[in-house]
């Protein structure tokens, strides 16, 4: 689904997305992200949802969002609240959806100027 056609350098937004990808400004990434608005993508190694640990969820508390959007997948699976510990001990709430939820709401809430950050797992086919 395409949901922008213009490009914009101040913020990273989702502009597409689809069940291998996602593209942030126009750039189509294909493997799992951390994403925050004002910073470019990055790496997250996380191969699927089973996968997820306790430092997938420190790397993101690094960042100190506000709230995080977890995309799970094609389907939405909710997270064991032990792994998510060191983010709810700062009081930052995460949201498991699935992926194309996730970007929408991470977009929704990235243009109200929240401090939100998009952990999206994207796994090989």
């Amino acid at each position: 689904m395409k949901l922008h056609s213009t490009n914009t350098q101040q913020y990273q937004t989702v502009t597409a997305y689809d069940d291998q990808g996602v593209e942030f400004n126009l750039v189509r990434f294909e493997h799992s992200l951390l994403v925050l608005p004002e910073s470019a993508p990055v790496v997250w190694d996380v191969a699927n949802f089973e996968a997820l640990s306790q430092e997938h969820f420190e790397q993101i508390a690094n960042t100190n969002p506000d709230v995080v959007i977890l995309g799970t997948g094609k389907k939405q699976k909710f997270i064991h609240p032990k792994l998510i510990a060191v983010l709810s001990a700062q009081h930052k709430g995460v949201e498991c959806m699935d992926n194309q939820a996730a970007c929408r709401t991470y977009n929704i809430l990235m243009t109200e100027g929240r401090k939100v950050a998009l952990a999206l797992i994207l796994e090989k086919a």
